[in-house]
């Protein structure tokens, strides 16, 4: 097996401890660190495949999103001369009202291991609260997070605000379906935390 498909591995498995020594260990041998990112992306994204076919759960899916990240923090060093990576700033959330944040943390971890600087704000975010970090951080994309039926309304009014003062926005939670975002005026949504990584990059290619 080579070093690439060992981190590929320990990645889906969410061998947290050993992951950033691989990498360390294929860099020594040579490899680009773009070709390691890649890797542990594709394999971020079978571990999405499997959550959306609920052959894995959330557990398992954050832990291998952690393993990943420790994987990424070895590398970002490297790749922080690399254009071609940066695909700009994210601002992410979890809208007012709602503390959910498995789904926002996994959405950010994967986002960031893709490419984009994150700006997590955090649970129970109110929208003025949105438009000023996206402000601030001259972000290309908003991602708003909802969990509860009872905090769409919220949602709505979230991804509204951030549209008026235009930037492009993103929503997603279990209760969201692509009618409501629809409804919400959102450029994107996604059932899932590998849904969101393509829907997010294209939106920003678009």
């Amino acid at each position: 097996m080579s070093k690439i498909q060992e981190i590929q591995e320990m990645v889906s498995k969410g061998k947290t401890k050993v992951v950033a020594g691989l990498v360390q260990e294929a860099l020594d041998e040579g490899k680009q660190p773009k070709e390691i990112l890649d890797a542990m992306i594709e394999s971020m994204g079978v571990v999405g495949d499997k959550f959306s076919a609920g052959e894995i759960f959330v557990p398992e899916m954050l832990i291998a999103a952690k393993a990943m990240s420790k994987g990424v923090d070895v590398l970002k060093p490297l790749l922080a001369g690399d254009s071609s990576v940066s695909l700009g700033t994210c601002v992410i959330g979890t809208v007012a009202g709602d503390l959910h944040d498995i789904g926002k943390n996994l959405v950010s971890m994967m986002l960031e291991s893709s490419g984009f600087t994150i700006v997590d704000l955090g649970v129970d975010v109110p929208a003025d609260k949105f438009v000023e970090a996206a402000k601030e951080n001259n972000a290309v994309l908003a991602a708003c997070s909802g969990l509860l039926t009872t905090t769409m309304p919220a949602l709505k009014q979230t991804s509204l605000a951030l549209k008026d003062a235009g930037f492009k926005v993103m929503v997603g939670g279990a209760p969201v379906t692509p009618e409501y975002a629809a409804e919400c005026k959102a450029d994107g949504y996604a059932p899932d935390a590998g849904g969101a990584v393509t829907k997010a990059k294209e939106l920003v290619k678009a």
